[in-house]
């Protein structure tokens, strides 16, 4: 890990000036850009290699970028297994912000895959790293389909894999996107997309890791006398005199006696009848609001006696390894600018280095890509 002060970051200052900004250090756990020499960070799994599905990684910028000599990995067989990940020295949150972010880009208009990314603990076999494999923290896209387009933020607590409760919507285009998850020792949690928060709350509403603080009482009744009607019938509301004397049906009006109809053989010929515009059903008082409704009854809450708090919810205390494990069934996802620190605004300044410098001219690669795309489309019609 590194101690790196966002004022001094490849930058040369007197010892004095450093020891009066050292308060702003950032502690970089682990930054992989994918420059020259990550083969030697990271190990490809040897996971389902002997089914023959396992899929093989490209180093690579993309099929369009913002700067061709900013690679990253991408995923490069269609239906395959992906497993890779890097070791960093051991470290514990215990008492500090933890932040983990990267970029990820489905050039492959992904419709059924993953990009997401893991944080492990304790020790690893990285050659046989896979689905199986137990993690503290799962985070990024996933996309199926319609129904599945959202940000994954899986907590490990006691050995027991929980999903974020609320909906956090991903990215669905073909860019690249940078994705923040910040959790604090408070117990509180920020999602970023892009440098903009998309979602935040607390660890204790938003997981299912502790049984909740309070509960309904199980001995409370409901009063005998509650009254939970929120309209009656009005008292006063009387049935209009002959209500009940206006026929369902009657004769139609309209209707004609055929030509060849012979009452001898026949019968008398009488008219069809339909429905009577007039008649409305039973007669019903008309509702009103009930001056004695007093809501829907709901059993008080009580302190839950199952409950027990622990001030070390937040904590993982030998994270220890990054890794990317996951199945895609249309390649093309591309990970780059890992990072794992301490301070939010090294995070933002590194996504704007990174992400924030080439968007604009990625963008720009992508229309023209997309435009000669459709013109070799409509040449072959």
């Amino acid at each position: 890990m590194a101690d790196l002060c966002l004022s001094t970051r490849n930058v040369i200052v007197p010892l004095l000036l450093l020891s009066l900004i050292s308060v702003s250090c950032a502690k970089v756990f682990f930054e992989e850009r994918f420059d020259d020499g990550w083969e030697n960070r990271w190990v490809k799994s040897d996971w389902k290699k002997d089914e023959n599905m396992a899929g093989e990684w490209n180093y690579t910028s993309g099929k369009w970028n913002g700067d061709p000599n900013d690679k990253g990995i991408q995923t490069s067989e269609d239906y395959r297994f992906y497993a890779i990940s890097a070791e960093f020295p051991e470290f514990s949150n215990k008492d500090k912000t933890l932040v983990f972010q990267f970029s990820v880009k489905h050039e492959q208009k992904l419709d059924c895959g993953g990009g997401y990314m893991k944080l492990l603990s304790g020790e690893v076999d990285q050659k046989k790293f896979g689905g199986d494999t137990p993690y503290s923290i799962m985070f990024g896209p996933d996309i199926c389909g319609y129904s599945t387009k959202k940000v994954h933020a899986i907590l490990n607590y006691n050995e027991t894999n929980h999903l974020l409760k609320k909906d956090v919507p991903c990215e669905t285009d073909q860019l690249s996107h940078v994705y923040t998850f910040i959790l604090h020792p408070d117990a509180t949690y920020n999602i970023l997309i892009d440098n903009v928060e998309k979602k935040s709350g607390s660890l204790y509403s938003d997981w299912d890791l502790l049984p909740p603080k309070t509960i309904k009482d199980p001995e409370a009744k409901k009063p005998e006398d509650w009254d939970d009607k929120e309209y009656i019938p009005d008292p006063e509301d009387k049935k209009p005199e002959g209500y009940d004397d206006i026929p369902k049906e009657i004769p139609d009006v309209d209707a004609k006696k055929p030509e060849d109809w012979d009452d001898e053989e026949d019968g008398e010929w009488t008219a069809p009848t339909i429905p009577n515009p007039e008649y409305k059903g039973p007669w019903k008082p008309k509702k009103i609001k009930n001056p004695n409704y007093q809501g829907k009854w709901k059993a008080p809450m009580i302190d839950n006696p199952d409950f027990m708090d622990d001030p070390d919810l937040y904590v993982y205390p030998n994270l220890k390894y990054v890794g990317v494990e996951l199945w895609q069934v249309k390649s093309g996802t591309l990970f780059d600018n890992v990072l794992i620190c301490d301070d939010v605004e090294y995070a933002k300044k590194l996504a704007e280095e990174t992400w924030g410098k080439n968007k604009d001219a990625e963008k720009a690669a992508f229309d023209e890509a997309e435009k000669k795309r459709v013109d070799e489309v409509n040449y072959k019609f």
